[in-house]
């Protein structure tokens, strides 16, 4: 049973590290304004990751688009892990142009892409990116270790302080979780009203 302990108690210290982490702190806040903005103004929001980061980037959209804690309308989020449209793009330019190519498809000035990648070096994410600035998308970066290559490149980056993936992506799902709070909390505050 010791490694569970040890588990838990290094989840629990990059948790305390992060709390304790202003520039992580301010950035998320500053995420969340971006999101209530790009909604306000009839955006949407798109979201990408490999792997794990693709189920947290699903996990983000459905969220938006469903429900979170009760109900209400739905917000305009996809993320983009379409089956059909990532083998064509493989196929036919390659993997690292598997998200890139729905960005420059779909955005509109004004959009947010979410691109989550632990390392910050994911080379479709950042392709992602590029094509994002290309078409005045505001990008937050969900990031780890050093921020990589994404940290430079996002208008917002959010990077836990940790060097361990899946200590990384732990933290992930909980700002994915304020994040859609905070939305939530300045757009549908009488969700909010006994809290």
């Amino acid at each position: 049973m010791s490694f569970i302990d040890t588990a838990l108690k290094e989840a629990q210290q990059t948790l305390e590290n992060t709390m304790a982490d202003e520039l992580f702190l301010s950035s998320l806040q500053k995420a969340i304004d971006v999101l209530i903005k790009t909604f306000q103004n009839d955006g949407r929001v798109m979201s990408c990751g490999n792997g794990g980061s693709l189920c947290d980037s699903m996990h983000f959209a459905e969220e938006l688009t469903g429900r979170y804690r009760k109900n209400r309308k739905p917000l305009g989020a996809t993320a983009i892990m379409d089956p059909s449209h990532i083998s064509c793009v493989a196929n036919d330019f390659g993997y690292e142009y598997i998200f890139s190519r729905f960005v420059e498809g779909w955005a509109r000035e004004g959009d947010t892409l979410l691109a989550i990648s632990t390392s910050g070096n994911s080379e479709n994410v950042i392709k992602a990116c590029e094509a994002a600035k290309d078409k005045n998308v505001h990008t937050i970066g969900l990031l780890g270790k050093d921020g990589g290559k994404l940290k430079a490149m996002v208008d917002t980056a959010i990077i836990v302080p940790s060097l361990v993936t899946d200590r990384i992506q732990e933290i992930h799902i909980k700002c994915i979780h304020i994040m859609i709070e905070g939305v939530e909390r300045e757009l549908f505050p009488e969700n909010y009203s006994s809290n």
